[in-house]
């Protein structure tokens, strides 16, 4: 067999798989907004101390494996590296912030509005075209997302739920200039060549705003501590990790559609051990939601000839 067709073989491999570890990294990710709920410290805190964690706990496998691929990486994918670590520094200093404000439930689904910017803006800036199908699904998801954010509008919404949302979209934009970043590099990096120095910058980008803050790093509970590990192990490593893995084999559009199930899945979670009944609007929006996710797969699938 040739080189060239055992290449397609694999490639076509990773894609069967990328669906099944997309669907184990946003079960994971689920997670993150009940344990940040849990920990008691700064938003700026919890974040810092996710990828700071995060950054150690992969250094020893990162580095004698990826020091061949960082040699070689040109100035310009280096600056998308740093693009894409500053972007998901931004990215958790917005949403955590925004959990504080909001509901569980609205902040993790405003915050999934990321396909909409990526869908916008892969065209342009990575040449790559959105099919009918896939365009249908994110407006199906945004629409669902929109829905569900609707409910922190009524009378008797959470204080301030309104700050906490825009916070929360504003989390979203830097999701989508990580992901495309992300997708550009991942090409000519392996996961952990990338994820290693691109989580470090974002601990630091979040390690500057607890200095510029004045929010410590220390004197906190051990549960804290313990709660901060178990949020760089779950939805740090396995959850994001497997999303960057995914974008490798599968449009960026798809990949953030995909994390679109983040939500539904915390919001059970927040039912479950926060008491955080859902209204009848998120449960609308659940539905949107789950069938713009659903077109995604479909449109992904006949895309990437995978059945």
């Amino acid at each position: 067999m040739s080189s060239n067709r055992l290449a397609s073989v694999s490639h076509d491999a990773n894609v069967a798989q990328a669906g099944p570890v997309l669907v184990v990294g946003v079960l994971v990710m689920a997670w993150a907004s009940i344990l940040i709920r849990w920990a008691a410290a700064p938003s700026l805190v919890v974040g810092a101390g996710r990828l700071a964690a995060a950054t150690l706990i992969l250094a020893p496998f990162a580095w004698p494996r990826a020091l061949p691929e960082w040699r070689a990486l040109p100035a310009r994918q280096w600056l998308l590296v740093a693009l894409s670590g500053v972007a998901l520094g931004l990215h958790f200093a917005a949403w955590i912030a925004s959990l504080s404000l909001t509901s569980v439930a609205s902040s993790a689904a405003l915050v999934s509005m990321t396909p909409l910017f990526v869908a916008l803006a892969s065209p342009f800036l990575l040449h790559e075209r959105v099919s009918s199908g896939m365009g249908l699904a994110v407006v199906l998801t945004i629409l669902g997302a929109v829905i569900i954010g609707v409910s922190d509008a009524q009378p008797g919404g959470p204080h301030r739920a309104w700050v906490g949302d825009l916070l929360a979209l504003t989390g979203a934009l830097m999701a989508g200039v990580y992901t495309m970043a992300g997708r550009v590099v991942r090409r000519r990096l392996s996961l952990l060549a990338y994820i290693w120095p691109m989580y470090g910058l974002a601990a630091v980008v979040l390690l500057l705003g607890c200095a510029l803050q004045g929010q410590p790093l220390v004197g906190y509970s051990g549960r804290t501590y313990g709660l901060l590990l178990l949020l760089a192990l779950g939805p740090q490593i396995v959850g994001h990790s497997s999303a960057n893995w995914a974008l490798r084999f599968l449009s960026p559009t798809f990949v953030t559609v995909a994390v679109l199930g983040e939500p539904l899945g915390a919001t059970l979670l927040a039912l479950i051990f926060l008491g955080e009944r859902p209204p009848w609007t998120l449960i609308l929006g659940g539905f949107v939601l789950l069938l713009g996710i659903g077109l995604a797969v479909r449109s992904e699938s006949q895309q990437q000839g995978v059945t």
